[in-house]
């Protein structure tokens, strides 16, 4: 193995290029006191040595280190990674760096990596998708830097958010199956102690069968992990049942795939004899067949937006409403009978 080679100094820089170690801070953080000639010697000397400025000391000399943490559940997740695309892109235009971390949607996980965080300095924290608890929000009221959430909200806060109407979403995915003629609809959801997605998702389903005077039948729903196998799973069970579902509104299309393959898998067909309508409109819900009805969640812009107003914040920019609901959309597709509203 080869000794690793000692790292280049500003003083390094200074002495080569015969300036003082003044005039190369200047130069690296874009002071406009710098002559045309003297600033082009420096960068010069900077890039034949190969000189890279210490971010954590420019950080403690202007109290900034232009680094933002974001704490993701799952980072296997399409939902996720489309999310955090949004993020970089809004980071990058704002020249902000982001350090990206897996809780595996653990509490204690998360709560750690945003102490980490803290002690690393960052400007700001996105938080994205996990349930905020009251340790989140103890962890949250003692931080000295702005924290936006993303994809989830605080229900009894007033933490800036960035989300969709998830009860309202998942309402109108349940009329659409109504409106085909189906009467024992089934649920596949997420975890009820989820808060923001998997019983905002169970109220949306429950409140739309009330509203078009069908029962709510315990029997017909399934609750799962938002994954393709517990999908799967759920769906095996629903077809053993004395009358199966002629319909299925799963939280999640990795769920929602795993149903329609335990549906083919049985020798029916979709949406012939099971229609089905997923949740999110990631890529895998156009790489079935048939090709999956879902909710299309704005997942890039959520991403996005969290991101520009987590700058906002952290520049003390105005800010016009803390908490954004964005557009959704239902997308109608092949596994559903119906193919518009």
């Amino acid at each position: 193995m080869g000794k690793k080679r000692e790292a280049v100094t500003i003083y390094d820089v200074a002495r080569e290029a015969g300036v003082s170690m003044a005039t190369v801070s200047r130069v690296v953080n874009g002071n406009p006191n710098v002559k045309p000639a003297t600033r082009k010697k420096v960068l010069e000397t900077i890039r034949n040595l190969g000189y890279r400025p210490n971010a954590v000391a420019r950080g403690l000399a202007s109290k900034r280190t232009t680094t933002v943490g974001v704490i993701i559940p799952d980072i296997s997740n399409a939902f996720f990674a489309e999310l955090t695309r949004g993020i970089e892109d809004i980071a990058n235009m704002y020249h902000y760096n982001i350090i990206l971390s897996n809780s595996d949607n653990k509490k204690d996980k998360e709560l750690q990596l945003i102490e980490t965080f803290l002690e690393k300095q960052v400007d700001g924290l996105l938080f994205l998708g996990g349930e905020v608890t009251d340790e989140h929000r103890q962890v949250f009221a003692e931080a000295h830097v702005p924290i936006v959430l993303a994809g989830t909200q605080d229900p009894v806060g007033d933490r800036p958010s960035v989300v969709i109407d998830q009860v309202q979403a998942a309402k109108e995915a349940t009329t659409a199956l109504i409106r085909e003629g189906n009467e024992r609809i089934a649920l596949i959801g997420g975890p009820l102690t989820d808060p923001v997605n998997g019983y905002s998702r169970y109220l949306g389903y429950k409140q739309a069968l009330e509203e078009n005077g069908l029962p709510f039948n315990e029997e017909l729903v399934r609750i799962g992990d938002y994954r393709y196998r517990s999908g799967l799973e759920a769906m095996h069970s629903l077809l053993e049942t004395d009358q199966p579902p002629t319909a299925v509104f799963a939280c999640s299309d990795e769920m929602a795939v795993g149903a329609l393959h335990a549906v083919q898998d049985a020798g029916r067909s979709v949406p012939e004899d099971i229609s089905i309508i997923g949740f999110d409109d990631i890529p895998l819900a156009t790489r079935v067949r048939p090709l999956l009805s879902t909710v299309a969640v704005p997942m890039y812009d959520i991403g996005a937006v969290a991101m520009r107003l987590l700058t906002k914040y952290m520049n003390d920019e105005p800010v016009e409403s803390a908490q954004v609901v964005l557009q959704y959309r239902l997308e109608l597709r092949d596994s559903t009978r119906i193919q518009e509203l």
